[in-house]
């Protein structure tokens, strides 16, 4: 199985945004060292807390850090973007760093209305992502009504993130799926994915394939672990109230912070929904996912506010799996 991390450049308090852009290309180094086969990074636009929204540009950054690691979007939200541009700044990253680079694409959009509006997503555009994942595709093949550049002679593989009805478009194009958050939790997914798996329609001789996506953290105690979740779990919780996703607090700051019972049953909710403990918990929890789910990658996507503890998180998980 494949073991790959996602970083989303989440910024820390005292630090300014470069900073979180500066540990996303040292994370990456070391995820090499580690022997992660991917490296991927997301898209969000105007999030206080989260420094890049420009995957292909901070992509370029770690290619040229790195050698042998290969470098995926998790992912590009491609209802923002023409899937032309896309193809070509793609290309572009996979004719600097050949065979190491995956896309992966989306269809969520702006987080806030005012993001939406910047991104000038109108409410009552159709629903187009599936035919345009198709035509996203010509274009890296060169079968598209125009040739994007650079033309090469490899295909830059394609990854869809799935939300909503995502599992069937995956399974309609052909196409590997990506599988987290709220659809990994749900009670059907077993089945989903087995359907997935059926109704699976072969593009150029490929196979289904299923990333899972989750936040997992790994320490010497659960404890441990459930308390370098906390920065990540607080600040979701704090943005469903404030509308603000802010940036990661040190763990005591956020002990320290005035918390009502509803901020409680949300952090509650939130550490439990994260993958963290001792190295033995965390092993047997993937253990059960991955036999549940039939996953062939696991895609950790774990963050807190202690650099060198995430360091160890990642060198931890690195070795339960190898």
């Amino acid at each position: 199985m494949r073991l790959s991390l996602l970083d989303r450049s989440r910024t820390r308090a005292g630090e300014d945004d470069a900073a979180g852009l500066t540990h996303t290309v040292e994370r990456a180094v070391r995820a090499q060292r580690l022997g992660y086969d991917r490296f991927w990074v997301a898209e969000h636009h105007a999030v206080p807390g989260i420094a890049s929204g420009a995957p292909a540009v901070l992509l370029a950054a770690i290619g040229a850090r790195t050698s042998v690691i290969r470098l995926g979007s998790g992912g590009v939200m491609l209802p923002n973007h023409q899937p032309l541009v896309v193809a070509e700044q793609f290309l572009v990253l996979a004719g600097l760093h050949p065979g190491r680079v995956d896309l992966g694409v989306g269809r969520s959009v702006g987080f806030t209305p005012p993001v939406r509006r910047a991104l000038r997503r109108e409410a009552d555009r159709p629903d187009t992502f599936a035919d345009d994942v198709a035509e996203l595709r010509g274009y890296l093949e060169g079968t598209g009504t125009v040739t994007a550049r650079p033309a090469l002679d490899e295909q830059v593989p394609l990854h869809l993130l799935a939300t909503g009805h995502g599992i069937e478009v995956a399974a309609h194009l052909g196409l590997p799926v990506v599988v987290g958050g709220p659809v990994l939790g749900g009670p059907d997914i077993a089945e989903r994915l087995r359907r997935y798996r059926r109704e699976f329609r072969p593009h150029r001789a490929s196979v289904p394939t299923v990333t899972v996506a989750l936040d997992v953290l790994v320490a010497d105690t659960d404890q441990e672990a459930r308390d370098l979740a906390l920065p990540e779990v607080w600040a979701l919780a704090r943005s469903r109230r404030t509308g603000v996703f802010e940036a990661l607090e040190p763990v005591e700051q956020v002990r320290d912070a005035r918390w009502d019972e509803q901020d409680r049953r949300r952090v509650d909710a939130g550490l439990d929904a994260v993958l963290a403990g001792s190295a033995a918990t965390v092993r047997r929890r993937l253990e059960e996912l991955v036999e549940r789910v039939g996953a062939d990658e696991v895609l950790a996507s774990g963050s807190t506010f202690d650099r060198d503890a995430l360091a160890a998180s990642d060198a931890g998980l690195a070795s339960l799996l190898r």
